[in-house]
């Protein structure tokens, strides 16, 4: 538990900072459960999972097969430089030292607890708020750690979907730290698994986590992007950037190209997909060139029934969805976001490679390109 002296030494350490000058979370916001009866869960069992980077996510089953238990994750927050595109760098605040950070998933009625590091190199305060708990500004009363401080918050995971979870440190320093990386999501199953319109169990094949981030890095008298030597020297002209509401880049997963050419997505003809889709910021509108969302939980909530065929479906920022999709045939395919000038011109692209067999009944070439002649529309050759 987060104790009043650490949240006034986090104050502290925030007021003292010549770039912040508004204190993060204050001390009488913190939450005091000490008081509070503890819930005895030494029957249950602990399973203890280490996540991976996104857009890759841990092994887990879609389907329970033993009861709840408490699932125990561990995630360390690294404050460091980061390349946004060829000529564009961040000071980015991140968990686990990616952006976004990592997809947790559970089953619906599990206990998540989550140990929180704050090492001591970070020069900030920080915490999560997980938009999948009950309770105490979603953990972030809870978690408020300084540096070279940690905290352990476990809540039960009551409500089946797909939730954001981001760092919200109080007043300015919430927006600042989320468009600087700290956002990710956490997926809670239900403990039978996913079900389409009608009720009946899906499942998927592969699982891909699409982090959606806006940037707002801010230009020099030569039009050249800036670059910082820590994330304090970065805010004031970030600030005056972010408050414009025009990011600099709109991207997947961190960067321009995080998930395009040697990075792009894989999958094989036949197979399910299930997209998670996260912005902790500014809505969003997934769509897959060439497929469709086959089910899509666009709220990403698997209580409610998903929507079917969908083209383009729509992520409100500060949320997540899930879209599946049975890919059909081969080839590449563009996952972006349909707001085409963020998706062309400031990075919001994916790719999938699809392996398979062409099958011409659902697409065929007729005519491959040649000259016609204008005068009679026709598809002739000219000579």
């Amino acid at each position: 538990m987060l104790t009043r002296r650490a949240a006034l030494m986090g104050a502290a350490l925030v007021a003292a900072s010549p770039y912040v000058l508004k204190t993060s979370v204050a001390a009488e916001e913190v939450m005091d459960t000490s008081g509070a009866a503890p819930v005895d869960l030494s029957a249950m069992t602990r399973r203890k999972v280490k996540l991976v980077a996104p857009p890759f996510v841990h092994d887990h089953e879609q389907v329970a097969t033993v009861g709840p238990q408490i699932v125990e994750f561990e995630m360390k927050i690294i404050e460091k430089e980061m390349q946004v595109d060829e000529d564009a760098w961040i000071q980015a605040m991140t968990f686990n030292g990616s952006v976004p950070g990592p997809l947790m998933v559970v089953h619906e009625g599990d206990y998540v607890e989550l140990t929180l590091f704050n090492p001591p190199e970070n020069m900030m305060q920080h915490n999560i708020d997980f938009h999948a708990a009950t309770g105490a500004l979603g953990g972030g009363s809870l978690t408020l750690v300084n540096p070279g401080e940690k905290a352990v918050l476990r809540f039960k995971a009551t409500r089946p979907g797909v939730f954001v979870y981001h760092c919200a440190p109080g007043g300015p320093m919430i927006p600042w730290h989320v468009v600087s990386g700290m956002s990710g999501a956490i997926m809670v199953l239900p403990r039978d698994g996913l079900k389409d319109h009608l009720g009946q169990p899906v499942s998927y094949d592969r699982v891909y986590y699409v982090g959606e981030n806006d940037f707002y890095i801010p230009r020099g008298e030569d039009g050249a992007y800036k670059r910082f030597t820590d994330a304090g020297e970065s805010y004031p002209d970030t600030l005056e950037v972010m408050n414009r509401l025009i990011p600099s880049h709109v991207v997947f997963n961190g960067r321009v190209g995080a998930l395009t050419g040697t990075n792009a997505l894989t999958a094989e003809q036949g197979e399910a997909v299930l997209f998670i889709h996260s912005q902790a910021n500014r809505d969003s509108r997934p769509h897959l060139i060439g497929g469709h969302g086959d089910l899509v939980w666009e709220t990403g909530k698997f209580n409610n029934a998903p929507e079917r065929d969908l083209e383009t479906w729509f992520i409100r920022g500060g949320s997540a969805g899930a879209a599946l999709y049975t890919f059909l045939q081969p080839g590449v395919y563009a996952y972006v976001n349909h707001n085409l000038i963020e998706a062309v011109n400031l990075g919001a692209t994916a790719h999938v490679i699809v392996g398979g067999d062409w099958n011409n009944d659902l697409m065929e070439q007729v005519v491959a390109p040649v000259e016609y002649d204008v005068a009679h529309e026709g598809r002739t050759a000219l000579p």
